[in-house]
């Protein structure tokens, strides 16, 4: 099975502005294959985001190269990694245009990491399309393809923004807490639609969670960070056996910041 993205050594260190350096991904190595659903769990400060930075390049590494498809990517902007990575924010308005429809936002998506040109739009060429993607969520979106982005629902904006994210099908998927914002029942129907297009797509995809129900029932593979590195790396069969204690075992003096998120 082919390796998708690949870190190696990746550090990350920032200067807290009293002459002191504080190290916030340390010599991460971490491989992730073709077809792999894995869970990111951590407490507060354990490094999630800067790694989830660090892949996007929203964050440049201290030291270290990340791989995409054994491609060496490290100096690649965040604008030149688009054509490999997709992600899925916690906030619902950072992954849409909210003055655009739900179509528009849509057709942009079709268009993520290829060069652009001055081009009709050829909107009303995909609306078959859209409306059937749509209609698959189950919250009414395909009701509303002519209704700006900004005036839906949470749901239905993180709904959205998971479509545009996995409409092309990209090398990597990373879902950064994108249920967080949501009430339990719009959460668990976000889950179930993001569950049923990873394994449609055949997604490679990394999810940042504290919600350990879904850390135990989605993905085949999960890993802890804490202080900046990887403790745990749990495989499919490894990670059947744990319950939700178990998970919050692995936290040690991180259990009460894990169980009140």
């Amino acid at each position: 099975m082919s390796t998708v993205l690949e870190l190696k050594n990746a550090t990350k260190r920032i200067d807290n502005g009293l002459n002191e350096t504080k190290t916030i991904l340390n010599h991460v190595n971490l491989k992730i294959a073709q077809g792999e659903f894995v869970t990111v769990l951590g407490g507060n400060g354990a490094g999630k985001s800067t790694l989830f930075n660090s892949i996007a390049g929203t964050v440049t590494l201290s030291e270290g190269d990340l791989l995409i498809n054994d491609q060496n990517i490290t100096a690649y902007s965040e604008e030149k990694r688009a054509k490999y990575v997709s992600r899925v924010f916690q906030d619902p308005k950072m992954g849409t245009a909210p003055r655009m429809t739900v179509a528009e936002n849509l057709l942009l998506a079709m268009y993520r990491g290829k060069k652009r040109s001055l081009r009709l739009r050829r909107l009303n060429e995909e609306r078959t399309l859209f409306t059937k993607i749509c209609s698959e969520v189950g919250n009414g979106l395909e009701n509303h393809l002519d209704t700006p982005t900004g005036n839906l629902s949470g749901g239905q904006r993180q709904a959205l923004s998971l479509l545009m994210a996995t409409l092309t099908k990209p090398d990597l998927l990373l879902l950064d807490e994108h249920t967080a914002a949501l009430d339990p029942k719009t959460s668990k129907q976000l889950m179930q639609l993001t569950d049923q297009r990873i394994k449609e797509g055949d997604l490679t995809c990394l999810m940042i969670t504290h919600r350990m129900e879904d850390a135990l029932n989605y993905g085949n593979r999960l890993i802890v960070l804490q202080k900046g590195q990887i403790i745990k790396d749990l495989s499919k069969a490894e990670k059947e056996k744990l319950s939700l204690q178990d998970l919050l075992l692995f936290f040690e003096e991180e259990v009460e910041e894990i169980t009140l998120d």
